[in-house]
């Protein structure tokens, strides 16, 4: 049903690829040891984060620290919203989801005066439909999975990411999405949690995301955050 309600329907008409990087629940290792390789090859990336799990140790390890935020702003990465309490959209009632993000907004407030959310991610699966409306009114564009690419007409409401932990062991099969995005002109958003050389279930190491970031670069894509990506497609549009 998400699918099919509440949508916000952009056609790219895009003559460049676009690739982004993303993490969830901004677990430390995404940005002290994925940050270097994003850095190393001049880009950046989009942390979502659930303000209501800092400092905490959850099953992606250790979270990020309030010092790691201004860090994060300063390197040019994009901090984007994951609810406060990194609740479950399906589970929980669109209220209460919505007040979450409210939340959230709030915290960012009180630890970096001026600063804010402009993109989402949703934690874990798909939303209810009126938790898509609400969530909707507070965003730019909102991410779940999906395990594809976006291309085409797009809704920013519920675009597709691609969890690279899921094809950690099949590196080739990460890079013939590149290569499949590069000629749909699409718009492929990757996503995982930590980086670290033993990483979580939830997360993939420095060697093979090192992979991926290089090739994605080799690919000629416009690699950028998800709200500057944004904005460059609705430019391409003008």
């Amino acid at each position: 049903m998400s699918h099919f309600l509440f949508k916000r329907s952009l056609d790219m008409r895009s003559t460049d690829p676009f690739i982004s990087f993303t993490f969830d629940d901004f677990p430390r290792s995404a940005l002290l040891t994925g940050g270097p390789i994003l850095k190393a090859y001049g880009i950046a990336g989009t942390y979502y984060a659930s303000l209501g799990l800092m400092r905490r140790h959850t099953a992606v390890g250790e979270i990020f620290f309030p010092e790691d935020l201004k860090d994060l702003l300063a390197q040019g990465h994009e901090l984007g919203c994951h609810t406060y309490a990194h609740l479950h959209p399906w589970e929980t009632k669109p209220n209460i989801f919505e007040e979450s993000i409210i939340q959230n907004k709030r915290a960012l407030g009180e630890l970096l005066p001026g600063v804010d959310f402009k993109t989402f991610s949703y934690p874990f699966q798909y939303p209810r439909p009126k938790t898509q409306r609400r969530v909707a009114k507070h965003f730019v564009c909102c991410r779940r999975g999906g395990q594809r690419f976006n291309a085409g007409i797009i809704d920013l409401n519920l675009l597709d990411g691609y969890f690279l932990e899921r094809s950690r062991e099949t590196p080739l099969s990460v890079k013939s999405l590149i290569d499949q995005n590069r000629r749909a002109k699409g718009w492929l958003i990757f996503a995982t949690h930590d980086i670290c050389d033993s990483p979580t279930r939830y997360g993939c190491t420095p060697f093979f995301f090192e992979q991926i970031v290089r090739y994605s670069v080799d690919s000629g894509a416009r690699i950028l955050p998800v709200f500057k990506a944004w904005e460059a497609i609705c430019a391409a549009r003008q």
